[in-house]
């Protein structure tokens, strides 16, 4: 798989999607196909916005689009007035309509049109008005492929290693994300953190890390102390570390919430894995908000059989429209999309371990 079709959803168009995927078309073009799943007219005037002399060129199918860095192909769902596109304003068209790009765009992985999802922001507020009850992304992704055991994955500081697979300052999973602090803490069980723990593993070698290294944060400070400050971790987390050790798998934990991050970041593990959204959302933000200039970071949706990433910073509703948004995440967006997608058909591709059972022949 040379160059992956990866289907890019435009996101809220009161937001920066369109800005970011017109700023970023001519980068991603270096790692993939890039289509855009949204609406022409909005495009268009994100074209306008950002002074650039891209062409969107509606088309009928993924098989139209052809990695031209000139011209912006675009499934055009045609689902907005862009003559009187408010930006900045939480509106339930604008929800519905970048509910509607997402469901087409998991259509065509699904179907095997595309090789990839890679999604520009939603803002939860709109969609909620146009009748989602998804917090983000993610829950509709899981919902609509069926998927059970899956996690959110962030990854910062992307790069190339020097054996070939993704480098990255820091890559973070979560054993919860968008629910209330009280309930997240409930969540913190042994077989919720197991699962967290391989949908990671999964998601690491999608990464092109075929021996990954983890560690698992423990809840409270201190990782408890030894149970000083809290339970959680000698009931719930350790023993899902010690089943996971026992199956084969290189991870230690419970580790201190306060040390696990700066360890990981600086080469100790290969990812951790946060028991809530903010334990694991703050250190990576910290690195990658750390520039006035730009805003990196990906979001991936470990464990899906599609492949899904993400600009990891929202609709940024506030400077929508001022063509000043950053489009760095968008490009290392599509560059993972293409990577995974790359590599999961490489594995695909592999011959069978030495001594595996050979397919039966008369299954179905």
């Amino acid at each position: 798989m040379e160059r992956p079709t990866v289907a890019v959803t435009m996101g809220d168009p009161a937001g920066v999607g369109a800005e970011v995927v017109v700023e970023a078309y001519p980068a991603l073009c270096d790692a993939a196909t890039p289509l855009v799943v949204g609406d022409a007219d909005v495009l268009r005037a994100a074209v306008d916005i950002c002074d650039s002399d891209l062409t969107v060129e509606p088309v009928d199918s993924p098989s139209a689009a052809d990695a031209d860095p000139g011209t912006i192909p675009v499934l055009d769902l045609d689902n907005v007035d862009a003559d009187a596109l408010t930006y900045g304003e939480v509106r339930e068209d604008y929800g519905a309509a970048s509910l509607e790009y997402v469901e087409r765009a998991i259509e065509l992985a699904t179907d095997g049109a595309v090789d990839a999802i890679a999604t520009a922001p939603i803002n939860k507020q709109a969609t909620r008005c146009a009748g989602s009850t998804y917090a983000g992304h993610t829950g509709m992704l899981a919902d609509y492929t069926d998927t059970d055991e899956y996690a959110m994955m962030l990854v910062e500081g992307l790069a190339d290693a020097a054996d070939g697979s993704v480098g990255a300052d820091l890559i973070v999973t979560h054993v919860s994300t968008h629910v209330p602090l009280t309930e997240a803490c409930n969540k913190v069980c042994r077989g919720r953190v197991r699962t967290t723990i391989d949908v990671t593993h999964e998601g690491l070698r999608d990464l092109g890390i075929d021996d990954p290294t983890i560690a698992v944060a423990g809840l409270n400070p201190h990782a408890s102390d030894g149970g000083i400050l809290g339970i959680a971790e000698g009931s719930e987390i350790e023993p899902a570390v010690d089943d996971a050790r026992a199956d084969g798998l290189d991870v230690v934990g419970p580790e201190s919430p306060d040390t696990v991050f700066a360890q990981a970041a600086g080469g100790a593990y290969d990812c951790v894995v946060a028991m809530y959204h903010d334990q694991g959302h703050i250190p990576i933000k910290m690195l990658g908000f750390a520039s006035d200039d730009a805003v990196s970071g990906v979001n991936v949706t470990a464990g899906l059989p599609i492949v899904r990433t993400s600009v990891d910073h929202g609709t940024a509703f506030d400077i929508a429209g001022e063509g000043c948004a950053s489009e760095a995440s968008m490009v290392d967006a599509v560059e993972l999309a293409a990577r995974i997608a790359r590599n999961r058909a490489a594995r695909d591709d592999a011959p069978a371990p030495e001594g595996s059972p050979a397919p039966d022949a008369g299954s179905d």
